[in-house]
């Protein structure tokens, strides 16, 4: 049965994580479903965690924070200045072609060792994270924007319209057309 409206902890002796698990169980089975109460849910959380780029919408989002900041080094991995950089330099750059010798030059490594450091740090290659900030750029574009898909794909550093629908499609199991469509609508 599908909820119609958030519910609240009925007493104050609920702990918060369980309260948040709980919306975002309803956002995850209403996502189909209705967006809109997904959306609701999802809001709820972000207002209760103080940050709406932590979110993360089961697969019709692509998770904002998809490299994490680390406190500490991680062996073999970049330090957090480099890949603090690294990840400003692509948001810098999305628009147009990004080489990895030129994120190894942020980084100040040599390509095959920045690529290395790269994927033990975030658990994926420099290519796929491009590839999804890309992809997350669309999206953002596309809820926000009257442009057209083509326009898009040009702000986000892609080909043409057909580029933009392939990553989109492998990424999302989805066109972006219907994404823009289901969540337009929501």
């Amino acid at each position: 049965m599908l909820l119609n409206a958030i519910e609240k902890p009925a007493t104050a002796g609920h702990s918060l994580p369980p309260y948040l698990l709980e919306l975002l169980g309803q956002a995850r089975r209403s996502i189909e479903v209705d967006p809109g109460f997904t959306r609701r849910c999802l809001d709820e959380v972000s207002t209760l965690l103080g940050s709406a780029d932590a979110i993360v919408i089961d697969r019709d989002i692509v998770e904002p924070q998809s490299v994490p900041e680390p406190t500490k080094f991680t062996k073999g991995g970049l330090a957090p200045w480099q890949l603090k950089r690294v990840r400003a330099y692509v948001e810098e750059e999305l628009d147009g072609t990004i080489l990895i010798e030129d994120l190894a030059i942020v980084a100040e490594l040599s390509p095959g060792h920045f690529c290395r450091a790269f994927k033990a740090s975030t658990g994926e290659t420099p290519h796929g994270f491009i590839v999804s900030q890309r992809i997350r750029r669309a999206q953002r574009l596309m809820l926000d924007t009257n442009d057209t898909l083509s326009q898009i794909a040009c702000a986000c550093g892609l080909t043409d319209q057909a580029h933009l629908t392939r990553l989109f499609r492998r990424v999302l199991n989805e066109t972006p057309l219907a994404w823009r469509r289901n969540w337009r609508t929501a």
